[in-house]
C-alpha cells in the first residue's frame, strides 16, 4: 500500500515543485530593484546629464575608451546544511582587513539540508537572509578603500566615495545560494543584473544539484558567475555525471538579451566568466595512496590525478584538500575508527574556483579554516579589467534642414550618463 502511494505521490510532488518554481531572470533579492536603469540615474544624480534631442537638434560627442582594474573577491563553501550562529566570524573568509576588494561574490552549497522537504518544498529564504546579514555586517565593518587606479581617485575624489557595500543580486535554489556585493560608489555603473537557475538533480531537473548563475554589466564589461553543486560520488559513472551536469548548465543557462538585443545570452558569451562551487571532482587514486600523499603534502602528484574538467583556467593549488572533514576538527573522515557502516571518503579538492577567457588575473587562491562543515571554504582574489567609455566634448543644438536631418544616422549608444 505504501509503495503504491509513493508511486502516485512522487510524480505529483515533482510536478508541483517544477510548477511552483520561481522563474524569471529578475526573480532575485537585492538592495535595489532589478529594473534599475532609470532609478540608477535618479539615485546617482546623473539624470540631467543624459542628452535630449529635439526635432531640430543633434548631439555630436567624442567618446574615449579606457580600461580600469577592479579587485574581485570570490568564494565557495559547502556549509553542510548548518545554519550559522549570529556570532559566526566571517573575517576568516572575507579578510576585508587584509585585502579590501571592490566586488564580493560568495557562493554556498547546502545552505539547507538536502532532504525531500527542502528539495520538493518552497525555498527556505530565512537561511540565505541570515547569511546575507552576516556578510553585510562583516563587509561594512571598518571598510578600508582598496588601491585604485590613480585616475579613478582623482576623478571621484576619495572623500566623496561611499564605502558601504550593497547587495546587487542574491539568489537561492534549494541549497545552492549566491550573493553579490559591490562598493556603494560602483552601484550607479551596474546594469542588467539577472539570474538563471538550472536543476540537474533528481529526475535531471530538481535543484538538489545544479547551478545558480548571475550576470551583470559593470560599465561596458559583462560578468557571469556560476555557482554550482555537481553530482557526488567516487565511482567512474559519478565523474561522467559531473561532466554531464557541466554540459547541462552551459547549455540550459540563459539570460535576457536586453531591449537592444546586444547582451550575452549564454554563459560563455560574457566578457568575464567564473565557475565556483562544490564541483565534487575526486582524485583518481586508491584511497590509501591518496591519504598517504595528502599526509606528505604531495599536492602535485595528487593534482596530476585530479578529475576536474579541462579547458578552464585555475590558480596553483597550494592548500590541502577541502573535503571530507569531521566537522569542528582538523581530521579527515576515515582517519579514526567510527561506526562500521560509515562511508569512508578519500580527501579531495571538491571545492574549486576556475575561470574562462581573458581579462582576469588571479592574485590569491587559498582555503579558509572555518570548521563548522565537512568542507573547508575556498577563496580567490582577481583583478578584472573593465572597459569604460568616457564622455568627451559635446556640441549641442546644431540645426539642420529637415532634409539633411533625415539623412543623419545616430546609431551610437549614449554613454554620457555613465561618465566618471
Amino acid at each position: 500500500m505504501l509503495g503504491s502511494y509513493r508511486e502516485v505521490m512522487w510524480p505529483r510532488l515533482v510536478a508541483n515543485k517544477i510548477l511552483r518554481k520561481s522563474v524569471g531572470s529578475n526573480n532575485f533579492v537585492a538592495d535595489f530593484p532589478p529594473d534599475t536603469d532609470q532609478k540608477l540615474l535618479e539615485a546617482s544624480g546623473l539624470l540631467d546629464e543624459r542628452p535630449s534631442f529635439s526635432s531640430k537638434s543633434i548631439l555630436l560627442e567624442q567618446h574615449k575608451t579606457t580600461h580600469l582594474n577592479y579587485k574581485v573577491f570570490v568564494s565557495t563553501w559547502n556549509v553542510g546544511g548548518i545554519v550559522p550562529d549570529d556570532g559566526l566570524d566571517m573575517d576568516d573568509l572575507l579578510e576585508t582587513h587584509k585585502t579590501p576588494c571592490d566586488i564580493y561574490v560568495l557562493g554556498f552549497q547546502e545552505v539547507v539540508p538536502l532532504r525531500a522537504s527542502n528539495v520538493l518544498g518552497p525555498d527556505n529564504n530565512k537561511v540565505s537572509a541570515k547569511w546575507n546579514s552576516l556578510i553585510r555586517e562583516t563587509l561594512n565593518k571598518g571598510v578600508a578603500e582598496p588601491q585604485r587606479d590613480k585616475d579613478v581617485s582623482e576623478s571621484k575624489g576619495t572623500n566623496s566615495i561611499s564605502q558601504d557595500f550593497r547587495c546587487i543580486i542574491s539568489k537561492q535554489m534549494v541549497g545552492i545560494f549566491i550573493t553579490v556585493w559591490v562598493r556603494g560608489d560602483l552601484w550607479p555603473y551596474i546594469r542588467h543584473p539577472s539570474v538563471s537557475c538550472v536543476g540537474c538533480g533528481i529526475m535531471g531537473c530538481l535543484g538538489n544539484k545544479g547551478s545558480v548563475s548571475v550576470r551583470f554589466q559593470l560599465h561596458e564589461t559583462t560578468f557571469c558567475f556560476v555557482c554550482c553543486h555537481l553530482a557526488s560520488g567516487g565511482r567512474d559513472r559519478d565523474e561522467r555525471q559531473r561532466n554531464s551536469d557541466v554540459n547541462e548548465i552551459l547549455a540550459r543557462s540563459s539570460f535576457p538579451r536586453g531591449s537592444s538585443l546586444d547582451l550575452p545570452k549564454k554563459i560563455l558569451e560574457h566578457d568575464r566568466v567564473i565557475f565556483l562551487g562544490d564541483l565534487n571532482y575526486r582524485i583518481s587514486l586508491p584511497e590509501e595512496k591518496t591519504r598517504l600523499l595528502v599526509k606528505s603534502k604531495e599536492w602535485n602528484i595528487l593534482l596530476e590525478n585530479d578529475q576536474i574538467f579541462r579547458g578552464w583556467q585555475e590558480g596553483i593549488v597550494m592548500f590541502a584538500p577541502t573535503y571530507k572533514y569531521i566537522p569542528n576538527s582538523d581530521l579527515y573522515y576515515g582517519c579514526i575508527t567510527y561506526q562500521k557502516d560509515e562511508k569512508k571518503r578519500a580527501p579531495a579538492w571538491c571545492d574549486r574556483i576556475i575561470w574562462y577567457g581573458s581579462g582576469l588575473k588571479q592574485h590569491e587562491y587559498a582555503r579558509g579554516e572555518t570548521k563548522i562543515s565537512d568542507h573547508r571554504p575556498v577563496k580567490a582574489i582577481f583583478t578584472a579589467e573593465v572597459t569604460v567609455i568616457r564622455r568627451g566634448k559635446k556640441i549641442r543644438n546644431l540645426f539642420f534642414s529637415d532634409r539633411f536631418e533625415d539623412t543623419i544616422d545616430v546609431d551610437a549608444k549614449d554613454y554620457s550618463w555613465m561618465s566618471t
